[in-house]
């Protein structure tokens, strides 16, 4: 059996979850825009701010939503990784703060798997590994549905066969 140690995981995310990750922050970016420009409307009094003030504000807005939608999923799907193996399951996320991590085979409590509704317009899906870990659980997301299926049953499977008190 591998002896687990922290490397750069091996397979990468499926290239939907780009689109996913830019339609999620535009979604995002289009409730901030709404309700600046519902702001702007409404304001009519000038005593509280100046139309000017407001449509700076909107173009500043507008400026950091393009660019995070254009940068953010790029650099998030270059560095979101995950590998299993006989011996631990690798993950490596973030993009600002990116962290790796290790759970040891041996000390997986549960493997579960989930698509929220956005998620399922792009046909991806997320697992998580548990384990009795403080970190909290793994988390391997924007998957494509079947290479999600097929690691929920893989992770069962090595887990059910690894001797391990998976606590």
């Amino acid at each position: 059996m591998d002896t687990p140690t922290l490397r750069p995981p091996r397979h990468r995310v499926s290239r939907t979850a780009i689109w996913y990750w830019t339609a999620r922050a535009a979604l995002g970016w289009l409730v901030v825009l709404a309700a600046q420009v519902v702001w702007l409307v409404a304001d009519r009094d000038e005593s509280a701010l100046p139309v000017t003030t407001h449509v700076t504000a909107l173009v500043v807005t507008a400026v950091l939503a393009v660019a995070h939608v254009m940068v953010m999923p790029q650099w998030r799907y270059r560095v979101h990784r995950w590998e299993a193996t006989s011996a631990a399951v690798f993950t490596q996320s973030g993009w600002f703060k990116q962290e790796w991590r290790i759970a040891p085979v041996s000390r997986i409590q549960t493997v579960d798997s989930q698509r929220g509704p956005l998620e399922r317009i792009f046909r991806l899906a997320n697992v998580t590994v548990t384990t009795a870990s403080a970190a909290g659980p793994i988390k391997v997301s924007g998957l494509d549905q079947d290479t999600a299926r097929r690691l929920v049953a893989e992770l069962t499977a090595t887990a059910q066969a690894t001797a391990g008190d998976a606590t």
